[in-house]
């Protein structure tokens, strides 16, 4: 049974590894990391989650939770940063970040979590679907930093 766990202080180098790793965007260099790192540690709305396989991470997803003057005062989640080493897939360690990041919601009482895949392949959307996300529930949008 894989089992996920809150991120530490510690765990920098082997998250940056496995976004190494992982078929995910570039991560931040080394020092700019370690201050994002700090920050997230210290952000009282995130919480990063983390599926050891031996002496290494090979799963993570982090949750954002942000207070609302909607929906009675209820806080919303999102999902961001979902990553599983891709030897470690299928294993249950992305399914484990994933349910501890959903546990915390709702203990945070949270209204809804919210998650969005820029990925084609279909066996990531049949993997969200799987952990309890709705394709199509909402509509997405998303702009991009206009070009300096």
């Amino acid at each position: 049974m894989t089992n996920a766990r809150l991120a530490n202080a510690d765990d920098l180098g082997a998250l940056l590894a496995l976004f190494a790793d992982s078929d995910v965007s570039r991560s931040a260099e080394p020092e700019r990391a370690e201050q994002i790192w700090a920050q997230t540690l210290a952000h009282e709305g995130l919480a990063v989650f983390v599926s050891d396989a031996g002496d290494r991470i090979v799963a993570t997803c982090m949750l954002i939770t942000a207070p609302n003057l909607l929906r009675g005062g209820r806080p919303h989640g999102i999902l961001e940063n979902v990553a599983t080493h891709p030897d470690f897939q299928g294993r249950g360690h992305g399914r484990a970040v994933v349910a501890a990041a959903l546990a915390e919601a709702w203990k945070r009482d949270c209204y809804q979590v919210l998650m969005q895949s820029g990925r084609t392949d279909p066996r990531v959307h049949r993997f969200y679907e799987a952990c309890g996300f709705i394709p199509g529930l909402r509509t997405a949008y998303a702009v991009r930093r206009p070009a300096n």
